[in-house]
């Protein structure tokens, strides 16, 4: 089992992960080590995440996600999948 995650700093800033251990590197995160960027921004907040059956699942899960939107993360994040299927299709139109 495997993890996609994200995190919302404290500079309202999203930081998205992959993980193995979901715990452990919610600790790394919350002690200030778990990357550069979130270091700078704490404290973190966990607001998403969701289980995947093998690691590539998670990664490949994080870098799509790496190129949405604010307006799409945080659609994902309040379970609003419609919006999010409306937002993708309006990157398309322009």
């Amino acid at each position: 089992m495997a993890h996609v995650y994200m995190l919302r700093c404290a500079d309202g800033t999203y930081y998205v992960g992959s993980t193995r251990n979901l715990a452990s590197r919610m600790r790394q995160h919350g002690a200030g080590g778990g990357s550069a960027y979130t270091s700078k921004r704490m404290p973190v907040e966990l607001v998403w995440c969701a289980e995947t059956e093998r690691v590539t699942q998670a990664y490949a899960f994080e870098r799509q996600l790496h190129g949405w939107s604010r307006a799409k993360k945080e659609a994902l994040i309040r379970g609003d999948f419609d919006a999010i299927q409306l937002l993708a299709s309006r990157r398309w139109k322009g």
